[in-house]
């Protein structure tokens, strides 16, 4: 067994070796620019392009046409919501999301509302961290041009109703756009049942390489217009100019075409070594409290907060032996409390003592046995110096 042990595959995930074995060509022999279409080195890197966009296609059923290439899925949030605020304008500048969004949504919506671009209308959520679809449903104004919600959340796991949001958006004519960074590849998702009209994606969450992204865009019923937030030589249908990262889009989809194969099977597998893993830990220690909804999240997603323990200090304890995190890895350096935790009800005092467990492709019996020794040693350990423990209760939420 590799020590440090990785357990934070919702921060990353390696490069599976089938992906990297089909992006080495674009990087050598098939090194070609995808918009020179007067020879074949461009032909080529044009059809590694669009091979791509049809195994993205496939995984979330959209038409591979509906694909736009970007950075990753923070651009591809930018572009989703930002475009729609711009060109819907003259209909309304209303955009309702929910209070435990990624980073991404919640600071691109801050700043359009900062420049009175638009009014945003932040839903809470349960103490599983589900958004109500009726308040959805209630949130919804005459003057309401996009719902944004995550499919599935980066930090507890917890998976949203997205079919039932998706009918009361088309219900009501309002577009719906979902962050499903961490969602595609790991759920069964279908962009046509579930009424989605916008849909993130990256590609370093699902074992293909970082900087590259997709945005699904809907063409029809209804078709979705987005307004371009960056002008250049009109790539993507001018909706992401820039010359194309080739390699890094047969990435994407050579990953997505993986996971299509794999994501029963898979999650299978990872249910299993996450209850393994809990109940481990639930068994060696006292006073450990899951986020997040106990079923109904993502199958590698463990968060759990340790009462009178430090959660830096727990990450500091087990860095050599152990790779873990307190939460999203892009807002990991601030002293904050998680603002999903303080969503679902957790206090700041049990949000600083959660770490977020995350399990994945290469994740193995022995290496979940051994993170759950090493993590109830040293929070054992921590206990016995907090002058807290044993004294008063726990807290909880």
């Amino acid at each position: 067994m590799n020590r440090p042990v990785y357990m934070d595959y919702h921060a990353t995930t390696p490069v599976d070796p089938a992906v990297l074995d089909d992006m080495l060509p674009y990087f050598r022999e098939r090194f070609g620019n995808a918009s020179s279409r007067s020879h074949s080195f461009g032909w080529q890197a044009e059809e590694g392009v669009e091979t791509a966009r049809q195994r993205i296609g496939r995984l979330i059923h959209s038409d591979a046409r509906e694909i736009v290439f970007t950075s990753g899925a923070t651009e591809s949030n930018n572009l989703a919501i930002k475009g729609v605020v711009d060109f819907y304008r003259d209909r309304g500048n209303h955009v309702i999301t929910a209070a435990t969004e990624h980073k991404a949504v919640l600071d691109a919506l801050k700043a359009l509302a900062k420049r009175q671009l638009a009014e945003v209308t932040v839903l809470p959520v349960d103490r599983d961290g589900h958004v109500d679809p009726e308040a959805v449903r209630r949130a919804i104004t005459p003057k309401t041009v996009l719902v944004s919600l995550m499919m599935a959340n980066n930090e507890i796991g917890t998976i949203h109703p997205a079919e039932e949001i998706g009918r009361i958006t088309r219900e009501r004519g309002v577009l719906f756009h979902t962050d499903a960074a961490q969602a595609v590849g790991k759920v069964p998702i279908d962009v046509e049942r579930m009424g989605i009209d916008l849909l993130s994606m990256t590609a370093h969450k699902l074992y293909g390489p970082k900087g590259i992204g997709a945005l699904y865009v809907r063409s029809r019923n209804p078709r979705v217009r987005l307004a371009p937030q960056n002008e250049g030589g009109g790539q993507e249908r001018g909706l992401r100019s820039g010359t194309l990262n080739v390699p890094g889009i047969v990435g994407i989809g050579a990953a997505c075409e993986l996971a299509g194969r794999v994501m029963e099977e898979e999650a299978i597998k990872l249910r299993s070594l996450r209850s393994r893993l809990h109940e481990r830990l639930v068994e060696a220690i006292d006073q450990v409290t899951l986020n997040g909804h106990p079923t109904d999240r993502l199958a590698g997603n463990l968060s759990l907060s340790f009462a009178h323990v430090e959660g830096e200090s727990l990450l500091m304890a087990l860095s050599e032996d152990v790779a873990l995190s307190s939460g999203s890895a892009c807002t990991s350096a601030t002293l904050e409390p998680s603002h999903v935790l303080r969503a679902i009800g957790v206090s700041d005092d049990l949000a600083h003592a959660t770490i977020r467990f995350g399990l994945g492709r290469y994740t193995s019996e022995e290496e979940v046995d051994f993170v759950a020794e090493r993590v109830a040693t040293e929070v054992r350990r921590l206990r016995r110096l907090s002058p807290l423990y044993g004294v008063r209760p726990s807290i909880t939420r």
